[in-house]
């Protein structure tokens, strides 16, 4: 069996699993529908009361929030294994076992479970898309539905690298690894706002460090068919969603050295 047919496997098996409660599966979906809606409101209220924010409108600024909690949904759906690597496998000792099995470690933690509750945030992020469609001047040619296919494709990416380095972590510790959610929740937070409203310092870490803006602020400028006041060229805007990939490649170097350092339980 091939990798791709063994993963469609994984999900098969872990969309049976939550259909064996269904009623449990969808109150889950809803609470995350509700909970990321709460978000959205925060961020209307805020240009509710003091209107545009650097030069941006509240339907600009809900494409922001939409790209980016779409690509975040999908790469929080797809990589629950490395979400709770180090409490479910470093800790128990579990990770043992997938290291005696004849398939990639990786592919296995792909597949250990395709959380269905997690649609919930992603229907959310494509109804406030709908809503910033009909209050920004956006234009969905072939151009830039490409560009917001790939910025979604370039955030899951970047969001799953975070999360490939918050397990690589648990080779040295599995404590206090939610200060990474510094880095994947606070970075969805920070995503959600134009890059030129934060300080010169932050604009370079999400640009050089964790490329957050390359992922959503600068695709929702060739989206808009604005130029970036900070002066990024223009044909560098729908590219940059390319870093995510380079970022989840990245990781994933860290991530093969954490594994030729791991030493066993010993259980």
């Amino acid at each position: 069996m091939n990798a791709l047919a063994l993963y469609g496997r994984y999900v098969a098996t872990s969309l049976r699993a939550q259909a064996q409660y269904p009623a449990s599966t969808l109150m889950l979906t809803f609470g995350h529908f509700a909970a990321t809606a709460i978000e959205i409101l925060g961020v209307f209220a805020l240009f509710d009361r003091f209107g545009p924010v650097g030069g941006w409108s509240f339907g600009e600024a809900a494409l922001f929030y939409a790209l980016v909690n779409i690509a975040f949904s999908i790469a929080d759906l797809l990589t629950r294994g490395f979400d709770v690597f180090g409490s479910d496998f470093v800790r128990t000792g579990a990770f043992d076992r997938l290291l005696l099995r004849p398939r990639s470690a990786t592919l296995q933690l792909i597949g250990h479970e395709v959380r269905v509750s997690r649609l919930g945030r992603l229907l959310q992020g494509i109804s406030v898309l709908i809503l910033a469609t009909h209050l920004a001047p956006i234009t969905w040619d072939a151009a830039a539905v490409a560009t917001a296919v790939g910025a979604v494709a370039g955030g899951a990416a970047l969001f799953a690298g975070l999360l490939v380095l918050q397990a690589t972590l648990a080779f040295w510790t599995v404590e206090s690894l939610e200060i990474v959610n510094v880095l994947t929740y606070g970075g969805v937070q920070a995503a959600q706002y134009p890059l030129n409203i934060y300080a010169a310092w932050f604009r370079r870490l999400l640009t050089f460090g964790v490329p957050l803006a390359c992922v959503a602020y600068y695709p929702v400028l060739a989206i808009l068919n604005r130029q970036d006041p900070l002066g990024a060229p223009d044909w560098f805007l729908p590219i940059a969603p390319l870093a995510g990939f380079v970022f989840l490649g990245l990781s994933f170097l860290a991530w093969r050295v954490g594994m030729a350092r791991y030493a066993s339980t010993g259980s």
